[in-house]
């Protein structure tokens, strides 16, 4: 069973590898390689193989493990990439992604968005965000923010009506009290979104 398992992975790794490092440049990684590196070990529970997955972000043909590496804003639009692929032959019907836009801004955000709105099309995704190009491609905002009463902090959470949305993504573009201007912004985003 673990040679035919071992056999397996092997068979896949080409596949997954070229899929992901197409998604990472889709995500604003353009240079970035993910290597999956298999190496025969004795039998234990997962089998015969250690698995070990290596990175390299700027084409120096240097790949060193993932964990040693990749900055937090790679490690999360990898993870993003990965989970993305996995969530089509898994069931897997929630997708949390915690600050997916960490280090990153621009096209790479509004292609993260894409992404995320993609996944979203048969699995419930959930994410936290500050990029503006991230949250116009939701369905559904929540608010989360805190609130002192009675001399103790607590956190609430708020479903936003469709006004509230483009308030809270003009508030990412332009800061606490945007301009007309960049709140007409915002409602093109999310009216671009809903097409």
């Amino acid at each position: 069973l673990a040679l035919t398992v071992s056999n397996n992975r092997k068979k896949l790794v080409s596949p997954l590898e070229q899929k992901v490092t197409k998604l990472l440049q889709r995500v604003g990684m353009p240079n970035a390689v993910l290597k999956v590196d298999i190496q025969a070990v004795p039998l234990y529970e997962g089998g015969i193989d250690r698995i070990v997955f290596l990175f390299d972000a700027n084409k120096s043909e240097r790949f060193e493990p993932l964990h040693k590496v990749a900055s937090g804003g790679e490690l999360s639009r990898l993870m993003l990439s990965i989970k993305s692929l996995v969530a089509n032959s898994v069931a897997m019907p929630t997708l949390i992604f915690d600050e997916i836009d960490s280090g990153i801004s621009g096209e790479a955000a509004r292609q993260v968005g894409i992404l995320m709105k993609e996944l979203g099309e048969a699995h419930q995704v959930i994410s936290i965000t500050h990029q503006p190009q991230i949250a116009a491609r939701a369905d559904t905002h929540f608010y989360v923010f805190k609130k002192e009463l009675n001399k103790k902090i607590h956190t609430q959470i708020k479903k936003l009506d469709p006004q509230e949305r483009i308030e809270a993504i003009a508030k990412m573009m332009g800061g606490e009290k945007p301009s007309a201007l960049v709140i007409e912004n915002a409602r093109e985003m999310v009216m671009n979104n809903e097409q």
